[in-house]
């Protein structure tokens, strides 16, 4: 598990390199997408919480024509490509105008961490510690970059939804997508996993902390769970926003953090449960 290489954030505490010991675990094979957590909120009357807040984060070129005029006067100073929009909720992608009636097999967003606990406990799941999310991503290889190996696109083929362009202002969409993918594109890894890097990024169980598992000790290196407490949750995998210039994070060691209570057009999660539960599809 992690990253030591050139391309590693040692900010983000991707290294050192270390032997991580796993008790056997099931994961989804795929992102939950809408059409999943349309049945959640049908079953339960849940309110997330960007419809609670009123508002949530889409990015500056997919906001929707129409929900331009629920933009609110304040964008983030450090990354002003993230316009907080009134309205926008995993509903409403991007905001009034938008809705996800052909998005049924996309991966569900504007989620929080809060939200995708109450989803993965209806579920009868659970969200994966980091560890197991890295080793499902790795899909059996060894110090590889990505899922599928050394190469972003092996003989020429897209195997990710990644920003292609010029970030943040032009996206040539060379993978097929600007925005999100369905859940299940491109080739899977050797386990059968989608998308573990790019198109969204993936809620983890664990609190972030860049140093807690710099030493090694039972904790840190069988079962890792992560710190006791902390002020951001981890997210795996990247999105379809990441590009080399700016954020290099669809990698399988790479990883960032956010507040629990956060949401945006490009955060998503899947869910994991006991080893002798089936792998969840589409229509689980």
């Amino acid at each position: 598990m992690g990253e030591d290489g050139p391309e590693a954030r040692p900010e983000d505490g991707e290294g050192p390199v270390r032997d991580v010991w796993l008790s056997p675990f099931a994961i989804d094979v795929h992102t939950v997408t809408n059409t999943q957590f349309t049945a959640f909120v049908t079953s339960t009357g849940y309110t997330t919480t960007s419809e609670i807040l009123g508002w949530s984060f889409v990015f500056e070129g997919h906001v929707h024509p129409l929900a331009g005029l629920h933009a609110l006067p304040s964008r983030p100073q450090d990354v002003p490509w993230w316009v907080p929009v009134g309205g926008a909720s995993w509903r409403t992608p991007q905001g009034p105008g938008s809705d996800i009636a052909a998005l049924g097999d996309h991966p569900v967003v504007h989620v929080s961490w809060y939200d995708a606990i109450a989803y993965s406990e209806w579920a009868g799941r659970r969200l994966p510690s980091e560890s197991e999310w890295e080793y499902s991503a790795r899909g059996g290889l060894s110090r590889q970059r990505y899922p599928w190996g050394p190469d972003l696109t092996p003989h020429g083929v897209h195997r990710c939804n990644i920003w292609h362009g010029e970030f943040p202002t032009r996206d040539d969409a060379e993978d097929g997508f600007s925005g999100t993918a369905p859940a299940q594109w491109y080739e899977p890894n050797s386990y059968g996993l989608f998308q573990t890097v790019g198109n969204v990024w993936e809620w983890c169980n664990d609190w972030f902390d860049p140093a807690w598992h710099r030493s090694a000790s039972p904790s840190t290196r069988t079962d890792p769970q992560g710190p006791t407490s902390g002020a951001l949750k981890s997210m795996r995998g990247g999105s379809h926003l990441c590009h080399d210039s700016y954020c290099n994070r669809y990698r399988v060691s790479a990883r960032t953090g956010n507040t629990p209570d956060s949401a945006t057009s490009h955060t998503g999660f899947r869910t994991a449960g006991p080893a002798d539960a089936s792998a969840r599809t589409a229509d689980a």
